[in-house]
């Protein structure tokens, strides 16, 4: 047989068969590549519509520079008058899809409906037949901090920074790679701040994991206005397989026994629930009992969404009005809001974005006990609660969805604080790809720093917080 012939003639065949293989994935893609699909159209989605930020340099930078093979595949559209961004393996494989919705930010629409979603008013996923289709919603407010020309931060905007300071934060070795902002609060005002090209005051940042210390203080102020108890259930049915003994004080403290695979990288429980539900709080409570209530510390991003879901109920309010009212008012985060999900409750485990000068003003919040402007808005004790190690967590981990080590020990089981004589007492909010917030309250003072730092980088926050620290004394 001529060997051209046979050459053609597979070619012909692998031709064939990638063909059958990209309708085999176009017509059913598996879940792995749903995943990455809603990812891309979500991150997409928020940075576009709540940071004013370029799709293309999104995709670019956030979504596909970290190196995960698959989202390298990616292709993304956005619809800025529908407000809709549609994603997928080559662009049309996986079916991505997420809707920015006036006053709740983006969603992931994991099941394809944006009729439905676009008709969300609660977590109850009651369709509400009076608001206006997303093809013609009208644009939401712009997140520019409202600035107050002659007020100083934290009230308006205006901060005076030490110039010896700034250039500290120049550094870029103690900066991390990846950085995109960062702001210190000395004895209650910013001393110093830097931010990274085309990033600003102005721009809303993702905390992603920070968000779950926002959610323990909403349920905070629910406790202090008497609504809430940390005794108290946490709403499952008698008979619910010893998931009725789980309370608000163990879903805290990380503690609730639940099964949550928090795995990131592949389909796990964590990334099953951000992006292929649309109801992410109904998703972690169907999760059945692994351990006994209280007893063992699994750290699960199902647990801040149960909670999420218990303030929404609580306060009867739709999910972003919560956190807006209950929280972000007070303290005049003007930037800051807790996306929700399709079915709209709040995802407190991942999804707030807001300044780091509005990030840094909860970090200053938590630092005065709950108290500002002379309102004590939290109960007495109620942050030193959150500060107080779970036992079962080898003493990394506080009651109230706050982290008592830094991030990245290169020493399992020992805290990397220590080496760098930062003070006991400091707590931190933490979240993935290097956001940090340091909370130091016999130092007054607050650290945060924001970026894009995949944890392949191996960055570790101690050594800028220690070069703080000596230059503040």
């Amino acid at each position: 047989m001529n060997f051209a012939k046979v050459t053609l003639r597979v070619a012909i065949a692998l031709v064939l068969l990638l063909a059958v293989l990209i309708v085999a994935l176009w017509l059913k893609p598996p879940d792995l590549l749903r995943v990455g699909a809603n990812y891309s159209a979500k991150m997409v989605c928020s940075n576009v519509f709540l940071a004013g930020r370029d799709p293309e340099e999104v995709l670019r930078t956030d979504v596909q520079a970290p190196g995960v093979a698959l989202l390298r595949l990616m292709r993304v559209s956005v619809d800025r008058e529908r407000r809709v961004v549609r994603a997928g393996l080559l662009g049309f494989i996986g079916d991505g899809l997420a809707l920015a919705r006036p006053g709740t930010g983006c969603a992931a629409i994991p099941d394809g409906n944006l009729e439905y979603a676009a008709h969300v008013r609660s977590g109850t996923a009651a369709l509400a037949a009076t608001l206006t289709p997303a093809a013609t919603v009208t644009p939401a407010a712009t997140v520019t901090p409202a600035a107050i020309p002659d007020a100083a931060w934290p009230e308006g905007n205006a901060v005076a920074t030490d110039a010896a300071l700034d250039r500290l934060l120049a550094d870029d070795a103690l900066a991390g790679p990846g950085m995109r902002g960062i702001v210190v609060v000395n004895h209650g005002r910013v001393v110093a701040e830097r931010y990274s090209k085309g990033f600003s005051a102005a721009t809303p940042l993702l905390g992603w994991s920070m968000t779950k210390s926002v959610v323990a203080g909403l349920i905070g102020v629910l406790i202090k206005e008497g609504r809430l108890t940390l005794d108290q259930p946490a709403g499952w049915p008698a008979d619910s397989g010893g998931r009725e003994r789980i309370r608000i004080a163990d879903l805290l403290a990380m503690s609730s026994g639940l099964r949550f695979n928090e795995a990131y990288g592949a389909v796990s429980d964590v990334t099953r629930m951000l992006y292929l539900q649309p109801d992410t709080a109904g998703f972690a409570r169907e999760q059945p009992l692994l351990h006994p209530v209280g007893e063992v510390w699994n750290y699960s991003s199902g647990s801040a969404n149960i909670l999420s879901r218990i303030a929404q109920d609580t306060a009867t309010q739709l999910g972003s009005q919560v956190a807006a009212e209950k929280l972000f008012k007070p303290l005049a985060m003007t930037t800051a809001i807790i996306e929700t999900d399709e079915d709209g409750t709040l995802v407190g485990s991942s999804y707030m974005y807001a300044t780091a000068r509005d990030w840094a003003k909860y970090g200053q919040f938590l630092l005065q006990g709950g108290v500002w402007r002379g309102q004590e808005m939290l109960p007495r004790g109620y942050v030193a609660m959150m500060a107080t190690p779970v036992a079962a967590s080898g003493g990394e981990y506080g009651h109230g969805l706050v982290w008592l080590w830094g991030s990245d020990s290169l020493t399992p089981g020992k805290n990397p604080d220590a080496a760098f004589g930062i003070p006991a007492d400091t707590f931190w909010m933490e979240g993935h790809d290097g956001q940090i917030a340091a909370i130091i309250p016999s130092r007054e003072l607050v650290i945060v720093r924001l970026g894009l730092t995949p944890s392949r980088d191996h960055f570790q926050i101690q050594p800028l917080v220690k070069a703080i620290l000596d230059a503040t004394k």
